[in-house]
């Protein structure tokens, strides 16, 4: 029989009513009380079985079967739901793999314990030992004769029925989203997946993975604008790298043929869904190779982590079907903006005038020192980009803005690069690498010229990354991937800051 000092007990384990000041006190209170009587944050509770395991080892028993059963668990996790019923109750323990249901009687764990029990919150964390049971509902449960509370939550989970939906926190407190989000867990654990998927399938094929410094004294690898800090040993003002390129071409010209790094760029530009100034980069680099073995390389890459993530190399994205099984289409710049704009001539994109007008035509902000392969850039970025849909390799950029790609030998205004986009997204870069120290030099210089006429993400000239050129780079290809972007398109996530356990916010006033 329920007495009067349960039902008290029930209204004030009641914190529907309080709002979160009240529950944190009422919380402090009980934890208060708790250390009276020792400490309540105990770490010597040692787990046997994960809730996943538990299901696979005894979901399909017998309630007859696991009664004459004799194996022992012992569980850990986060209370999440919990039906008080007097002197027995069910509770929901939640962990890395899932949830597991835990019958709890006064019988079986002694009065006292049970009535510290009834004290305890949703959100605490617990520990338990007991023996496997079905209910009458048939669910697989652990009968509890030893249960503990490992650690005290003061702050109330958010409301089991309504979520955490609000973007903004689940952004600035991903510990909740993941404490109660599934669909957040199970993205991130994709996105660990997808990385361990590329680092096998480059380890398979012999690269090896190096690392390479994040300060540099002078930035490079990529156009942009880096971030700066200073080294107090040094007494040195620092970039954080915008690309581990330049050093990775420095290990090439050290005789390792075939090397990668997976790891963070900094580029101090603005954020959307598409940006995040802090991002992580698959960059590698293949001696005796071109650019088209990159692209095939690159489509069996993408083919390999899509079945070993996924199952499957076929995904939806923002409800458009993409197929990495196909073969990626290929075109070049020139062409890509002819095709998705046929009113375009193609002899507009060979004339710097009409290449102008068509830029300014198309709302680009045109600067008066832009050469024509900056003006055809910037329209294809502009006309195509947002157009694209299933994966494309875009070929032959201009040499004007590939400052450390290889020339055609076919056309000396163009570049043996490409761009791989899918929906609108580039997700990856690469080329044949300039290994001509003195056709590089020039391109450093044009460079510094473009950065004097106010183009704040040309390069700088890297003196020393020329005299390794020096010495002689064999000829190789590289590539740099965006590891955020392809997760993004791997599990349909609409922003990059989806795919980021703690994407950078502006600071609350």
């Amino acid at each position: 029989m329920t007495t009067r000092k349960d039902q008290d007990q029930d209204k004030k384990n009641d914190e529907a009513q309080l709002d979160e000041n009240d529950i944190f006190s009422l919380r402090k209170a009980r934890l208060d009380e708790m250390r009276l009587k020792g400490n309540p944050f105990p770490n010597d509770f040692r787990r046997k079985h994960l809730a996943s395991r538990l299901h696979d080892q005894f979901g399909e028993n017998s309630k007859e079967e696991l009664e004459s059963d004799t194996t022992e668990t012992a569980v850990s996790g986060r209370v999440v739901l919990r039906r008080m019923m007097g002197k027995a109750s069910f509770l929901t323990l939640q962990d890395v793999s899932g949830r597991i249901q835990l019958y709890v009687r006064q019988n079986d764990v002694g009065e006292e314990v049970y009535e510290e029990y009834k004290q305890w919150d949703i959100g605490d964390i617990v520990g338990a030992e007991g023996s496997m049971m079905k209910t009458k509902t048939d669910e697989l449960t652990v009968k509890v004769s030893k249960i503990r509370l490992l650690t005290k939550s003061l702050r109330p989970l958010p409301d089991k029925h309504k979520g955490l939906t609000d973007t903004e926190t689940r952004y600035r407190q991903r510990y909740l989203d993941l404490m109660v989000n599934e669909d957040t867990r199970e993205l991130f654990v994709r996105r660990s997946k997808i990385v361990d998927g590329i680092r096998r399938f480059l380890i398979e094929r012999e690269f090896m993975e190096v690392e390479t410094p994040m300060m540099l004294n002078t930035p490079g690898g990529a156009t942009a604008l880096p971030f700066t800090t200073h080294y107090n040993a040094l007494d040195a003002d620092m970039y954080l790298r915008v690309a581990p390129e330049l050093n990775l071409k420095r290990l090439v010209v050290g005789g390792f043929e075939k090397v990668f790094e997976i790891n963070r760029n900094f580029r101090n530009e603005g954020m959307s869904t598409k940006h995040s100034p802090e991002f992580t980069m698959l960059e590698f680099y293949w001696s005796y190779a071109d650019y088209n073995d990159l692209m095939d390389m690159t489509e069996e890459m993408f083919r390999e982590v899509a079945m070993s993530v996924l199952g499957t190399t076929e995904f939806t994205y923002n409800g458009v079907l993409i197929d990495f099984g196909k073969p990626f289409a290929r075109t070049t710049m020139d062409q890509a903006i002819c095709d998705f704009n046929p009113s375009v001539d193609p002899g507009d994109l060979k004339d710097i005038d009409k290449a102008r007008a068509l830029a300014k035509k198309s709302g680009v902000e045109v600067h008066e020192s832009w050469g024509l392969g900056k003006l055809v850039m910037e329209v294809f970025e502009v006309l195509v980009e947002d157009k694209i849909e299933q994966p494309v390799f875009i070929t032959q950029h201009p040499t004007e803005v590939s400052p450390l790609a290889r020339r055609s030998d076919h056309d000396p205004d163009v570049t043996d690069r490409f761009e791989l986009f899918v929906l609108g997204k580039e997700i990856a870069n690469g080329f044949s690498e300039l290994n001509d120290a003195e056709d590089q030099a020039q391109r450093f210089r044009d460079q510094v010229n473009a950065k004097e006429a106010g183009d704040n993400e040309a390069m700088h000239y890297d003196h020393d990354y020329i005299t390794a050129l020096e010495y002689g780079l064999p000829p190789t290809a590289g590539e740099g991937l965006g590891i955020d972007r392809l997760v993004m398109l791997l599990t349909d996530s609409p922003s990059i800051r989806d795919v980021l356990l703690f994407p950078h916010m502006r600071s609350k006033v």
